[in-house]
C-alpha cells in the first residue's frame, strides 16, 4: 500500500507536525533561548514552503494565479477554513479568513503562540514558490487575534509585498 500525503487535508498534516514540532520547539527553546528557536524554525518552514510552491506549480502545470487560487483546496478541505471571496479575476485574488480551525487546533493542543510560526509564516514563501511574480499583502491573521485574515494576492512584477507581522 503506498501512502500519498498529497491526498491528506493541510489541517491533518499541521496537526501531526504539530505534534512533533511543539515539543521539538520547546525543547530547543530550553537549550537556545526562544527567540533563537524561532528564527532557526521560521527560517526551515519558509524554506520548505517554497520548495512545497515551487512542486505544486510542477504537479499543476502552470503557475498562473488563476491555477494558484484553484490549487488551495487542500487547505480548506473538511472546513479547514472559511472564506469570503473579495475579487477573483486574472491578476486578483482576494479573500478574507472568517474562520480558522487551524487557529482552533493549535489553541487545542495547547500551543497557540506556535500557530503563527508554523502555518501562517509558510503563506508568503508559498506563493513565491509557487510564482516568484505571485505577491501577497496581508495585515492581520486570526491567529494573531484579528477577527478574519485578509489575503490579497496580485500577480504582477510590480506589485508591492506587504508581510504580516510576526508575534
Amino acid at each position: 500500500m503506498t501512502f500519498n500525503i498529497e491526498e491528506m487535508s493541510v489541517l491533518d498534516r499541521r496537526r501531526i507536525e504539530a505534534g512533533v514540532l511543539g515539543p521539538v520547539f520547546k525543547a530547543f527553546a530550553r537549550e537556545i533561548g526562544e527567540e533563537t528557536a524561532r528564527e532557526i524554525i521560521g527560517r526551515t518552514i519558509v524554506e520548505i514552503a517554497k520548495e512545497q510552491g515551487k512542486a505544486l506549480a510542477e504537479r499543476s502545470g502552470d503557475n498562473d494565479l488563476k491555477t494558484f487560487a484553484k490549487a488551495k483546496e487542500p487547505w480548506t478541505r473538511n472546513g479547514a477554513i472559511e472564506t469570503e471571496t473579495i475579487k477573483e479575476d486574472e491578476e486578483n485574488y482576494s479573500f478574507n479568513v472568517v474562520r480558522c480551525r487551524y487557529a482552533e487546533m493549535y489553541k487545542e493542543l495547547g500551543i497557540p503562540d506556535l500557530g503563527f510560526l508554523l502555518s501562517c509564516g509558510r503563506d508568503f514563501a508559498m506563493s513565491q514558490g509557487f510564482n516568484p511574480e505571485i505577491k501577497l499583502t496581508r495585515t492581520q491573521t486570526i491567529m494573531q487575534g484579528a477577527s478574519h485574515c485578509d489575503f490579497r494576492y496580485a500577480e504582477s512584477a510590480v506589485s508591492q509585498t506587504a508581510e504580516s507581522k510576526d508575534t
